[in-house]
């Protein structure tokens, strides 16, 4: 395809409405490359580079705005989809996406049970069995309701070939167990139970919480220690937790202070959100099913709680549940 026909080469200057319309935009770009990439910095960096190509087409000549930025930003994912599968080949540990804690506007819509659940932390790391192309297909199409028609036009492919795309990543992200809706109230209930059983002694009150097979992974991408292997079964889960939460001067040494524990959201997903020095170092994201909590999935890598730092400096988040 010529590039004239994609809208550049610009021909007239651009304009503070040419602006606007890329900022009014800009919302809907990060929700979409967050889901994407599970990750925010790279999510705003990959709208950055959309607005430059914005910046530089003529956009006079470009029908639906919306359409092109998708488009644009979208192929700038599938190829960061791509580079990124060969860097976490040298990660250190396990790779765990980004959470962002409730509230942020980069977790986009949320009107409907299946953009929630596009979105939760769960279904995120189970994006990661995904091909860059299923990924994108199912964000569009789960999350954001583009049809397969329009979903088509930005990737290249046929309606057909958009629908199969679809069906095919719902099998790989499908999953046995029913997730219930949770709000912010009851995931406040359920960090406070999950804690007081955490931190009672007494393993048998965490193992009634948990899924009989209950997983606990973490990522610390070599910056913090995390173990590689996902601790499996509710026993083996439940006497991780009990030590995690098990106060001691090593702990302090690692996070840079003393630990204070709160309830909270990340991703729509019930999360003990722990703070050290003004700073998130932990998010632990519980995975909740209508038979108990199936996963802990904690971030640990200090690079990827930057902009959850940033949210809860900003948020009305009341005393700690716990202090470490």
């Amino acid at each position: 395809m010529p590039r004239s026909a994609l809208g550049y080469d610009r021909l007239v200057p651009f304009t503070v409405e040419d602006v606007d319309r890329f900022e009014q935009s800009r919302p809907r770009l990060e929700a979409i490359a967050y889901r994407l990439l599970g990750s925010a910095d790279e999510a705003q960096d990959l709208v950055q580079e959309t607005f430059l190509r914005w910046q530089a087409a003529d956009v006079d000549r470009v029908d639906i705005p919306e359409a092109w930025l998708t488009k644009v930003l979208t192929n700038l994912c599938l190829n960061q989809l791509t580079s990124a599968r060969a860097r976490r080949e040298t990660y250190v540990g396990r790779w765990l996406p980004e959470p962002l804690l409730g509230g942020d506007p980069m977790l986009g819509p949320a009107d409907t049970a299946e953009q929630r659940e596009a979105v939760s932390y769960a279904v995120l790391t189970l994006m990661e069995r995904l091909a860059p192309n299923e990924r994108a297909v199912y964000v569009l199409r789960e999350a954001f309701d583009y049809p397969h028609r329009e979903i088509g036009e930005i990737l290249g492919i046929t309606e057909a070939a958009s629908q199969q795309t679809f069906h095919r990543a719902k099998q790989h992200v499908a999953y046995a167990k029913t997730r219930p809706d949770i709000d912010k109230a009851a995931a406040q209930r359920i960090v406070e139970e999950f804690l007081a059983a955490a931190t009672s002694g007494q393993t048998d009150e965490l193992v009634r919480l948990l899924t009989k097979d209950v997983i606990a992974i973490g990522d610390g991408g070599g910056k913090v220690p995390a173990r590689t292997k996902a601790f499996e079964g509710a026993l083996a889960v439940a006497k991780f937790v009990w030590g995690m939460f098990t106060p001691g001067a090593a702990k302090r040494a690692i996070v840079g202070g003393t630990p204070e524990l709160y309830a909270w959201t990340a991703n729509g997903e019930p999360a003990v959100v722990a703070i050290a020095g003004g700073r998130v170092v932990a998010i632990m994201c519980l995975e909740v099913t209508a038979e108990g909590i199936a996963a802990c999935r904690t971030q640990a890598n200090p690079d990827k709680l930057a902009r959850a730092t940033g949210q809860w400096t900003s948020a009305d988040h009341g005393d700690p549940l716990l202090v470490m």
